[in-house]
């Protein structure tokens, strides 16, 4: 049995195959990043006509690489949910169509339950039950997982995403897009502990988040209370540190905050996932954790940490238990089942 899923929740146009066990044949990724470079963010209308022109191209590419054609897709999986509306709707639409075309079963699938489910295709095994943790642009959430089907919300961030501060820093420090990696970048030669930045409900139970307020700090280090945003960025060692402190706060409350979530739930197994899983430091600092804590640590290699279809995979264990979704399905831009 062969699945085509489509991806287009952001800024991303992917379309992946894979078999049912499930295994990945192949797993293309068109990226927009130079579209919303001078932007420092994704603009959602740029990203919606982007994937109206590649989607296709993306498609005929996946199937190519899996040597394979339509004809021998059993079932269309898409993300339907969270995202952007615009973007979301090209990716839905061309599933539904797809669908109807073959006809075939079409399988919607949640974009943040796939990030989780990223580190079971990873790993070739039963990951569940698990802490989930999504740490990405749009989101940063953890979960308790009981299967690959059974997520519970244990808290998530009460404003900006730790990959959106990443971006409005980049920005700040005269970085380029994504900020993501180009912070990571810039802090490798600087100082961590130059500036103590703060690192919000650190110290509180509550399994939340916020990075408005570390955002608002470094902005006010570079360019003091008082100064323009147009003033010019800094250079130098003194970028190079802002950029460390700034890494190293974020990276203090993810670890901090999946510590808590295993110590509360009594999980020893941690899945992480999404693009901010990318930085090698954060990486570093979850294994060290989790082997102090005892617990399993699983992470998925950098090609399923970015928005891929691959990791749409989710869609077999639906497949099994016959969810499948109606042709009128529709895009959310909130999470949602």
């Amino acid at each position: 049995m062969l699945f085509l899923a489509l991806e287009t929740s952001c800024d991303e146009t992917a379309a992946a195959v894979f078999t049912d066990e499930p295994r990945v044949l192949s797993n293309v990724v068109s990226s927009q990043n130079e579209l919303h470079a001078r932007f420092h963010g994704v603009v959602p209308e740029i990203a919606a006509r982007a994937h109206l022109r590649n989607l296709l191209p993306v498609i005929d590419q996946a199937l190519r690489q899996a040597n394979v054609t339509l004809k021998d897709i059993g079932c269309i999986a898409v993300h339907n949910t969270p995202g952007l509306v615009g973007a979301l709707l090209i990716g839905v639409s061309a599933a539904k169509m797809l669908s109807l075309a073959l006809e075939v079963p079409l399988v919607a699938v949640n974009h943040i339950a796939s990030h989780i489910y990223a580190c079971r295709l990873a790993a070739g095994r039963d990951i569940f039950p698990c802490v989930g943790f999504v740490v990405s642009g749009g989101h940063t959430a953890l979960f308790r997982c009981e299967d690959a089907l059974t997520m519970r919300l244990l808290g998530g961030t009460r404003d900006d995403a730790a990959g959106e501060a990443f971006d409005k820093v980049a920005a700040i420090l005269g970085l380029g897009f994504p900020g993501g990696p180009a912070v990571e970048r810039e802090a490798a030669s600087g100082n961590p502990k130059a500036f103590d930045f703060p690192r919000s409900f650190l110290s509180d139970a509550r399994l939340e988040f916020s990075f408005s307020g570390l955002k608002t700090a470094v902005l006010y280090t570079v360019h003091g209370q008082d100064a323009s945003r147009a003033a010019p960025p800094p250079d130098g060692q003194l970028r190079s540190d802002v950029a460390a402190s700034f890494q190293q706060a974020v990276i203090d409350v993810l670890v901090g905050k999946c510590k808590q979530a295993l110590r509360q739930t009594g999980l020893k197994r941690l899945a992480v996932g999404g693009g901010v899983t990318a930085n090698k430091s954060l990486r570093a600092a979850l294994e060290a954790m989790a082997a102090k804590e005892g617990a399993e640590l699983f992470i998925p290699p950098l090609s399923l940490c970015t928005d891929n279809a691959a990791m749409a995979a989710l869609a077999v264990e639906k497949w099994r238990v016959g969810q499948f979704a109606p042709l009128d399905l529709d895009a959310e831009a909130n999470f949602g089942a």
